[in-house]
């Protein structure tokens, strides 16, 4: 039989009422003669209750503890979500990480998903079981404990399980109908895309959208998985959703897919650092170290053998990167006057995999925040995306802005 993977986020599996409903979706694959692999999440808001018991009770945690924990929201909703399946006459079984068994690194409360081996599945599949129910975001280490894989990591366990037995399609359940063209939430012209390019999905992940892990983008990508994200609380149809996949598949476009933006960012300047090879080095290993993720980078002119370094993070890591900078000073690796952190900026992108070949985009972007009065602070780019911090306070007027100015409210 062809094999579907179904993924239900936490919102979808959030009550029992809710899972009855997904079951009945996953009743309907397996009329049409599919063997299913359904992956859920925990229940809504649960996976943050069982993260504060652990705080609580231990602020300096074990992260094997910890992940022993947190993993316990999903081993519930896939007995229940199999439990409901089983009542609805179809044929289903419920799996923890460590039975499939997905073999993961042992970087606890982060870890990559190394093998999914798929005999034990396929096995059952081939006595009757229809359904198998796994519990997304676990897995297990080669030590043989229980490991996670970080939020949101039921979609890459999903992506993984569908690349691992060949899977027609993963599809991604969700409380949001598909991808669209920015947040309608900011701009009511956001326009639902019916496909989009990996490399497209994968840039809006990263720089904001928060429809689907990155991790889990990269994996499909990687692995020519088409995923199509859906909502779990619309009727269906084949053509609903939005497809994720190849660029292949993809008609003509707009040369811009979407605008993306991330309301948490920060903007770090060193001031006055020495000028000279391996300064960024320096600078940067000590971060990474602190687990600190730089994004834009921007080095200034240099003058009397000096220079500032400005880079952008997450506003919630610049405690950290303020430690590692003071830390990598007092032991002589850098040099520098002082650290100014503007926890007041954000970062606005428009992507798309039609700049490859159209000119102008940047100079169109750059008019239209000008024409606004939005003034930009730090640029950066790549084939297919251009980003830039602006203050906070602009982060709707850019977003709507841009969304005019290209059109992406008319289809390609």
């Amino acid at each position: 039989m062809p094999v579907l993977v179904m993924k239900f986020g936490g919102t979808s599996v959030a009550t029992l009422d809710r899972i009855r409903r997904a079951a009945k979706r996953v009743g309907v694959e397996v009329a049409k003669g599919y063997d299913v692999i359904v992956i859920v999440s925990a229940m809504s808001g649960e996976t943050n209750k069982l993260v504060g018991f652990v705080e609580e009770t231990s602020p300096l945690f074990d992260a094997r503890e910890y992940d022993a924990v947190v993993s316990s929201g999903e081993n519930v909703t896939a007995g229940l979500m199999a439990l409901t399946l089983q009542e609805m006459d179809v044929p289903a079984r419920s799996w923890q990480g460590w039975q499939v068994p997905v073999r993961t690194s042992d970087a606890h409360a982060s870890a990559r998903i190394e093998e999914i081996p798929p005999e034990n599945i396929t096995a059952k599949f081939a006595e009757g079981m229809k359904v198998a129910v796994v519990a997304g975001f676990q897995g297990i280490s080669p030590e043989g404990r229980i490991t996670t894989l970080g939020r949101g990591g039921s979609d890459t366990t999903a992506v993984a399980f569908a690349a691992a037995f060949g899977a027609e399609r993963c599809d991604i359940y969700t409380d949001v109908d598909g991808v669209y063209t920015t947040d309608p939430r900011i701009c009511e012209k956001a326009r639902k895309l019916d496909r989009i390019a990996f490399e497209e999905m994968l840039e809006l992940a990263s720089l904001g959208a928060k429809v689907l892990q990155t991790r889990s983008v990269e994996l499909a990508m990687r692995y020519k998985v088409r995923l199509r994200v859906l909502s779990s609380f619309e009727e269906q149809s084949d053509e609903a959703g939005t497809l994720v996949c190849d660029e292949e598949d993809i008609m003509e476009s707009n040369v811009v897919a979407g605008v993306a933006h991330s309301r948490d960012e920060a903007k770090m300047t060193l001031v006055s650092v020495a000028d000279r090879p391996g300064i960024a080095a320096a600078i940067f290993s000590p971060l990474a170290e602190a687990g600190v993720n730089v994004d834009m980078i921007v080095q200034n002119i240099s003058e009397d053998g000096r220079t500032d370094m400005t880079f952008s993070c997450p506003t919630n890591q610049v405690a950290r990167a303020e430690k590692a900078l003071a830390a990598a000073r007092d032991e002589g690796v850098i040099n520098f006057a002082e650290v100014l952190a503007d926890t007041g900026v954000c970062k606005i992108s428009v992507v798309g995999i039609g700049m490859r070949s159209h000119a102008g985009v940047a100079a169109k972007m750059f008019k239209v925040l000008a024409d606004e009065g939005i003034n930009i602070q730090v640029i950066t780019t790549s084939e297919i995306k251009i980003s830039v911090l602006v203050e906070r306070k602009y982060m709707e007027l850019a977003v709507q802005a841009l969304h005019d100015a290209f059109e992406l409210d008319k289809a390609g």
